[in-house]
C-alpha cells in the first residue's frame, strides 16, 4: 500500500496527464448540460476518447510506469467512458438504445473483474478484441453526438456513427462473453498459487 502512495509512484508525467483528462469530465458535462452545445461536447468526448493511449504510451516509452499509474490509468478511462456515454444517453445526443448496450457491457464486466479480482483472480491483460471493440466505440460515440449537433456534416458523421458503432457493440458483447472462462481460469490459478505459497 505505502508503495502504491509513494512519491515515486504520484508524482510521474503519465498521472499528470490522466489526472488533465480526468478534470475534462466536469468541463464535457458543462458544455453539454450547461451550454446546451452537443459540439463542445462531441468535440471534448472525441478528444478524450484519442488521446486514451497517451499515458500508457508515456510511462512505457520513459519508463514511468507506477503501481498507482496502472491502477489511476485504467479506472480514469472507464469513469470517462461510463459518465460520458451516460450524460450522452440522458441528453439524447445518443440514441438511449446504443447507451444502454454500452453501459451494461462495461458495468458488468468491470463489476465481474473487481468480483473476481476480490476473490483471488490473478489480473490478465484485455484481449485484442477488447481493445479493439473500445477502440471502435471510442470513435463511434463521439460521431454519433456530433450527428445531432447541428452542423453542416450532421450526415457524414451519423453515417460514420452507425457504421463504427454496430461493429463496436458486437465486438465488445463478443468480448465480454469471452471474458468468462478467462475469469474462471484466472480465478482458479489465483487460488492454486494462494494455496502453495
Amino acid at each position: 500500500m505505502s508503495e502504491l502512495f509513494s512519491r515515486r509512484s504520484l508524482l510521474t508525467v503519465p498521472n499528470a496527464i490522466t489526472l488533465v483528462r480526468l478534470l475534462c469530465l466536469p468541463v464535457f458535462l458543462w458544455a453539454l448540460f450547461g451550454r446546451d452545445s452537443r459540439l463542445a461536447a462531441g468535440v471534448i468526448i472525441g478528444c478524450l476518447g484519442a488521446t486514451d493511449w497517451v499515458d500508457g504510451w508515456v510511462a512505457r516509452r520513459f519508463n514511468q510506469t507506477s503501481p498507482f499509474g496502472a491502477l489511476f490509468d485504467p479506472t480514469v478511462d472507464r469513469l470517462l467512458f461510463i459518465v460520458g456515454l451516460l450524460a450522452l444517453g440522458l441528453d439524447g445526443a445518443v440514441h438511449i438504445a446504443v447507451a444502454v448496450l454500452i453501459l451494461a457491457r462495461e458495468i458488468g464486466v468491470g463489476l465481474m473483474m473487481v468480483i473476481a479480482t476480490a476473490f483471488g483472480m490473478e489480473r490478465f491483460a484485455v484481449t485484442y478484441l477488447g481493445k479493439w471493440a473500445t477502440f471502435v466505440l471510442m470513435f463511434a460515440v463521439p460521431a454519433l453526438t456530433l450527428s445531432t449537433s447541428g452542423i453542416a456534416l450532421e450526415p457524414l458523421f451519423q453515417l460514420v456513427g452507425w457504421v463504427l458503432v454496430v461493429p463496436g457493440l458486437a465486438l465488445s458483447w463478443l468480448t465480454a462473453v469471452q471474458y468468462v472462462p478467462k475469469v474462471q481460469e484466472h480465478l482458479r490459478a489465483g487460488r492454486k498459487r494462494r494455496t502453495t505459497v
